[in-house]
């Protein structure tokens, strides 16, 4: 049906990993174990922010934000991925494809912006540590986060909303999600304004925030190397690395996904970074916050031992 104008079809079909049908069930494995861990590991970081008093402080609100949007943005996607993985009929209704897209553009654009925000709360917290509980204070914090949320939202509501009205020839999506780039392969014709839209808001949410990183971390770098005494440089450095780490692994997938020519790679790498950035890196958010953050481990482990204790004294 070459050429022939098929937007009114209600649903679609989802290529995904169809053409390896014995990576299927291996794939199901991977991506069920990554994301019942991605849940598990989130979800105990926003119990012990809210929980725990000692974790009332701005790196933490910011941090319980980070782990809600990776539960929204994983679960967005990744229980369809499942079922379809075992499935021979691998197809999502028209409504369903709409909230995926805007869910996952939304839940992605805002970590952006809100990784950025991090780095500014990193950078006030070493240049500036005796202005930081003023500069940083509960209502600014908020009113960060809330500007992370709402520039998420709409940006991913614009993108949603005019890549869905675009024309297509066709209902089979060479992805095993509704990622927009893939949903854009099936226009008719090519779309100069969705194009526009598209450069606009990717150089706005990736290389803008970016900078910003970049820009915060020159300065906390320049003030780390001036501290005189060793311990004082590990521990700055120590508040610092989780973050960067994240950064690095989140904007390495993001940049290689939105910002590299439609026609080079293969379509079935950019599945699999699709599946890393999706499932990978909110799995690894809070695995890298605990490991190297003494105050997150004795949370968790106040938080375990409150529920042992409880738990043993049911059974008395």
């Amino acid at each position: 049906m070459q050429g022939e104008n098929l937007t009114s079809w209600s649903f679609f079909f989802l290529e995904g990993f169809s053409r390896y049908p014995k990576l299927e069930i291996v794939l199901f494995v991977f991506s069920l174990l990554m994301y019942l861990i991605t849940l598990l590991g989130n979800s105990t970081l926003i119990l012990i922010t809210v929980v725990d008093s000692r974790l009332r402080t701005p790196m933490y609100l910011f941090l319980g934000n980070l782990s809600f949007m990776d539960i929204c943005y994983t679960s967005a996607s990744i229980p369809t991925l499942l079922v379809n993985l075992l499935s021979s009929q691998k197809t999502i209704i028209f409504s369903g494809c709409a909230v995926q897209m805007y869910l996952s553009l939304a839940m992605g654009s805002t970590e952006c912006v809100l990784l950025a925000v991090m780095a500014y709360d990193r950078y006030v917290a070493i240049c500036s540590p005796l202005r930081y509980p003023i500069i940083m204070n509960r209502r600014v914090c908020v009113q960060m986060a809330t500007i992370s949320w709402v520039t998420g939202s709409l940006t991913a509501l614009l993108e949603t909303s005019f890549a869905l009205r675009i024309p297509r020839c066709g209902n089979l999506i060479d992805h095993f999600t509704c990622e927009i780039l893939a949903v854009l392969k099936l226009a008719c014709t090519q779309s100069l304004l969705m194009d526009t839209i598209m450069l606009v808001i990717s150089v706005l949410l990736l290389p803008v925030p970016m900078l910003l990183i970049c820009i915060s971390y020159v300065f906390i770098l320049s003030t780390i190397l001036r501290i005189s005494s060793a311990e004082g440089r590990s521990k700055a450095f120590s508040t610092c690395g989780a973050h960067l780490t994240v950064v690095i692994l989140y904007y390495g997938a993001a940049l290689s996904m939105y910002l590299k020519p439609s026609s080079s790679g293969s379509q079935e790498i950019d599945k699999i970074i699709s599946l890393l950035y999706g499932v990978l890196t909110p799995m690894l958010n809070p695995i890298i916050y605990s490991l190297r953050n003494k105050e997150v481990k004795d949370a968790v482990k106040k938080v375990l031992g409150k529920m042992y204790l409880q738990q043993t004294q049911e059974h008395l």
